[in-house]
């Protein structure tokens, strides 16, 4: 239950909208978000920017930002996209092919460092939102 509510948390930042999340599940995206904005140095108006796909013209901070709130989620461990907890924990709620889909265009990425990867991975699954 816990890995299902951390997974859904990070779902909640990229796609809340597409997903009925409950409002524990919400308030658990919103404290990552706070934490990592905290931690990372963005501004909330920078995090909203990310949270509405909006991808142009982001610095450092932003990428640690996606970077950090994948990693309080559980979705994202030491620089690594952990592939079988998104398939576990998602596929039950959007459905596995839906999920597995996402994943054969997303979980290969890499950036030029930590930061970087988890922005390109938190990139690639918000333009999947709509598949998952």
């Amino acid at each position: 239950m816990k890995y299902l509510i951390v997974l859904v948390a990070c779902v909640a930042l990229v796609a809340a909208d597409e997903l009925q999340l409950s409002d524990e599940q919400k308030a658990r995206a919103k404290a990552n978000a706070g934490a990592c904005i905290e931690q990372e140095g963005v501004t909330k108006e920078q995090a909203m920017a990310l949270r509405e796909g909006k991808f142009e013209n982001v610095d450092e901070k932003v990428k640690c930002f996606a970077s950090c709130f994948l990693e309080k989620s559980g979705f994202f461990v030491d620089g690594q996209i952990k592939s079988d907890v998104v398939l576990e924990k998602l596929g039950p709620i959007v459905g596995v092919d839906k999920v597995k889909a996402a994943q054969e265009k997303c979980d290969s990425l890499k950036g030029s460092d930590k930061c970087d990867t988890g922005f390109q991975l938190y990139q690639c699954y918000y333009k999947q939102r709509t598949q998952i």
